[in-house]
């Protein structure tokens, strides 16, 4: 298995709804903690805190603009 095949089966998928549009997004195990950490510190839920990633993340991919964000609340940045 390739590290691109493994990576892939580590993704989890939500199913979220976004504008009243139902969508999924797919993102690793570690990714969707930090969001879930990142929504409870700002006293929100996750699908809150998706909807307001969603609402300014521009032409850039939802999953790409949750990665970031969860990155930078990692590094302390958001």
């Amino acid at each position: 298995m390739s590290g691109h095949e493994e990576a892939m089966t580590r993704l989890s998928k939500r199913s979220l709804l976004l504008a009243g549009h139902a969508t999924s997004v797919a993102l690793e195990p570690e990714f969707w903690a930090v969001l879930e950490e990142m929504a409870a510190a700002r006293g929100e839920s996750l699908a809150g805190l998706i909807t307001r990633l969603d609402e300014g993340r521009g032409e850039r991919p939802l999953a790409s603009a949750c990665r970031l964000a969860a990155l930078a609340w990692a590094r302390g940045g958001a």
